[in-house]
């Protein structure tokens, strides 16, 4: 069965060999998958090897080369073997050691094939170690247990047909037995390394990536509440230069003193909208909205809120809260004020004409009420661009300071806008 090279997925499994061990059936089956990275959770396509990885398969099948020369040489001086039995000793020793550049790809296979190939060879004693090495190094315990516990397991039967003549049988099984375990725990040390370090390479991209997710949600938090400012300041000094120029416009015949105060009312309110663009555009270089731009309106500012507004024609009755000014915390006032001159824009674009009625009540402990409130305009009004922005962000502001807003047509046909903050 043969990978998908067009989207790196494997066909799903029709079967298993089942007349093999389960750890060497996973590894001879091409539909397993014992290799599964263990941070990842998958099976990454094999990279080729690095100039790295070949400096290192070229040591180790050198390693095991010496090593099978130097267990021949002791062989050659011992008692006398037939001649048919070294070469074939040897010969497989020598292809023991050629396997061992299978390593990377079926390590697993190799660590197995080598356990039986062991009881015939000596010679490949040097590349069934380095196999073992391998299969701890990148392969889950399971099948190390299963190869290394089949290979201790079989000393004892190893040395009582081929004892060492240099040993007793004990020495010799418990050398051997204390070399295979070395190895085992060398490659579990090796493992886990890699697995750390695997492990904080992962975490330190999820910190990456998180940090800049928390970045890109503070601009968009950041520029959402500069659009909400630009809004409530623009918005108010626009319509007044709107309102103004349409009295000019449609006007032409009025007094010269009308005029005049109209003209002045439409210099002051563009002055005051280039001032405050100005200084949101300074906010927007200077990345701080606590350095740049004058300090924000707060509760305190109302009174010259209505003042403007009368001057610029509107009838606005207002009564303050019934505690002192003073006392209401900067951010509720900040939200109070805003509320209080979008609701008073939206009077003069929607309902000109009419009274206005602006109306803040509560104590500490109680909350802030505000209410904003119009009667139903004489006639027909135009529709205006853009209507219930303002509002949408009025109520964002509300949510934000621990409020409610609550605004809508009222029986008499007017509409009111109704604000709870609280005030501690």
């Amino acid at each position: 069965m043969k990978d998908d090279r067009t989207t790196g997925e494997r066909p799903a499994p029709t079967g298993r060999r089942w007349w093999l061990p389960s750890a060497l059936a996973d590894q001879l089956d091409p539909d397993a998958d014992p290799d599964a990275d263990p941070v990842a959770g998958r099976r990454p396509r094999r990279p080729r090897r690095t100039a790295r990885d070949w400096i290192i398969d070229v040591l180790c099948f050198l390693l095991a080369v010496v090593l099978a020369l130097v267990i021949a040489h002791d062989m050659s001086r011992g008692p006398h073997t037939p001649h048919a039995l070294v070469v074939a000793d040897r010969t497989l020793g020598g292809l023991a050691c050629c396997a061992l550049w299978l390593r990377r790809r079926h390590p697993l296979a190799l660590a197995a094939v080598l356990v039986p190939v062991g009881f015939l060879s000596t010679t490949s004693s040097g590349a069934a170690l380095l196999a073992l090495f391998t299969l701890t190094v990148h392969r889950p315990f399971r099948y190390v247990a299963w190869v290394g516990g089949t290979t201790l397991a079989l000393l004892p039967v190893l040395y009582w047909l081929r004892p060492d003549p240099g040993l007793s049988y004990g020495a010799s099984l418990v050398f051997t037995a204390m070399l295979n375990l070395s190895v085992i725990g060398w490659g579990m040390f090796v493992r886990s390394k890699r697995q750390l370090m695997l492990s904080l390479r992962d975490r330190a991209r999820r910190a990456e990536t998180e940090a800049r997710l928390r970045a890109e949600q503070a601009q968009r938090l950041a520029r959402e509440a500069i659009a909400r400012e630009m809004h409530d300041v623009l918005a108010h000094r626009l319509t007044l230069l709107s309102v103004h120029a349409g009295a000019l416009e449609f006007r032409p015949d009025a007094p010269p003193e009308q005029t005049a105060r109209a003209a002045g009312v439409i210099r002051e309110s563009a002055h005051e909208a280039l001032q405050d663009l100005r200084e949101i555009i300074g906010v927007l270089r200077a990345g701080d909205s606590d350095d740049a731009g004058r300090p924000q309106p707060t509760l305190a500012a109302l009174d010259d809120l209505v003042a403007e507004c009368r001057e610029a024609g509107m009838a606005v009755t207002a009564a303050g809260p019934a505690a002192a000014v003073d006392t209401v915390p900067a951010s509720v006032g900040r939200t109070a004020y805003r509320i209080v001159q979008e609701a008073l824009t939206n009077a003069r674009k929607h309902a000109p004409g009419t009274e206005v009625t602006v109306s803040l009540t509560g104590a500490p402990g109680e909350g802030l009420a505000v209410r904003v409130r119009n009667p139903a305009p004489d006639g027909e009004v135009p529709h205006v661009p853009g209507s219930g922005q303002g509002l949408i962000g009025l109520t964002e502001r509300a949510t934000l300071a621990g409020g409610t807003l609550r605004h809508g047509p009222t029986p008499d046909g007017g509409f009111e806008v109704r604000a709870l903050l609280p005030w501690a």
